[in-house]
């Protein structure tokens, strides 16, 4: 009898301490007007970035958190900060960061959704962020392992996070039906920022960013931007002003000894259409170079994506020489098979970043391309910064 007293006490305990957590998050949710939540498969990282700057241009005060290649909290006057992860990331974490916004009595908060899994979607937005404004990118066929097994399942997970009774941002067009059901079914008007809207983002605007930016997610960032009320040319100085993410796509150029080497970070590209269209603009913007050399990090725990790249791309079959790096570069070179002539091929599994660079360079011509692609996880944003740091003006160039 002692004992199921004891145990009732214990779960009255925790019932008591759940309810008085969720009562403060939503205290705490209450005190930021403005809750955007950016999810997508493409592009979350960049359009939390580019609409955290407009905002904070048109003197919204505004936070944002980004999980692209690295956590960061991004204050209100732009300057950022690790986000510190001691047990790895977790989307408990939002509720942290939402508390740290709290108290920083922002206006806005941007945050980029964690979540994978769908149920983890619907958790994420329904009792986390409640976000009075949803931003869906795009849904492309990436993390089909958990999202899958088909693009349209992916774009139905994604729409799990449409916040209720607000508004829904998307430049997604293929699987639009299905952003457009879950947004009647949460009574949120949904806004198609459609292919009609990025070619008003011509090159006069694209020139000022120091890194390449895709127009697509300027143009989404714009759209949100204005439903705040912030013209289209203080949002557009504000977007040039916001740092990118460490994983966008740039390029560097390399002189050693006599050899020009331009180096292009796609790394971040994770679903291999992203991935082949970096490709194709490398190789478009640099047709001089004497030898294109195709770098592709690969991770053992992203097997799925090593697969699609590998059986799925044949993009890549054009280059003079495959570099492999990375815990899963075996099993991309498995998958590969006879589609490629095994003597172009290099396998540098578990080479230091400055070994790979050692291993590029011994493939280089006179002059070459080389385009890092598969993942910036596991040593890809070393890769980066070795490349970067060697440089011949040490600087992000537009790739």
């Amino acid at each position: 009898m002692l004992e199921s007293a004891t145990l009732l006490a214990c779960f009255g305990g925790l019932a008591s301490l759940a309810a008085w957590e969720a009562a403060t998050h939503r205290r705490n949710l209450d005190r930021i007007p403005h809750r955007i939540h950016v999810a997508g498969t493409r592009g979350k990282s960049s359009v939390t970035r580019l609409l955290a700057g407009a905002l904070r241009e048109a003197g919204i005060r505004t936070a944002a958190k980004t999980t692209g290649t690295l956590a960061r909290l991004i204050l209100p006057d732009g300057e950022e900060v690790p986000v510190f992860r001691p047990i790895g990331p977790n989307i408990l974490e939002q509720m942290r960061i939402v508390r740290v916004a709290s108290r920083m009595s922002v206006d806005a908060l941007v945050i980029e959704c964690m979540a994978l899994k769908p149920e983890l979607h619907w958790i994420s937005e329904s009792k986390m962020i409640r976000a009075t404004m949803g931003i869906i990118t795009n849904a492309r066929a990436d993390h089909l392992e958990v999202m899958g097994p088909t693009e349209a399942d992916v774009a139905r997970c994604l729409a799990g996070m449409t916040p209720v009774a607000g508004a829904l941002l998307t430049a997604e067009e293929r699987h639009l039906e299905i952003l457009e059901e879950a947004a009647r079914d949460r009574g949120t008007e949904l806004v198609a920022v459609g292919a009609e809207a990025t070619p008003s983002v011509g090159p006069e605007v694209m020139s000022g960013f120091g890194h390449l930016e895709h127009a697509e997610n300027v143009a989404i960032a714009l759209a949100a931007a204005a439903r705040f009320g912030v013209d289209r040319e203080t949002a557009i100085a504000g977007m040039w002003k916001a740092p990118p993410d460490p994983g966008a796509l740039t390029a560097h150029e390399i002189d050693f000894f006599g050899r020009r080497v331009v180096f292009v970070n796609g790394f971040a590209a994770n679903d291999p259409a992203s991935t082949e269209n970096i490709w194709n603009i490398a190789l478009e913007k640099h047709k001089d170079v004497g030898s294109r050399i195709a770098l592709f990090n690969l991770r053992a725990d992203r097997p799925h994506r090593s697969l699609q790249l590998a059986r799925g791309s044949d993009f890549w079959r054009c280059a003079d020489r495959i570099i492999l790096t990375g815990s899963g570069a075996f099993s991309f070179a498995r998958h590969v098979g006879d589609l490629y002539d095994a003597s172009r091929l290099v396998i540098a599994d578990d080479s230091r970043p400055e070994e790979v660079f050692e291993r590029v360079i011994e493939a280089c011509a006179e002059s070459s391309l080389v385009v890092g692609m598969g993942n910036i996880g596991g040593q890809g944003l070393e890769i980066v910064r070795y490349f970067r740091n060697r440089s011949t003006a040490r600087s992000h160039t537009h790739a």
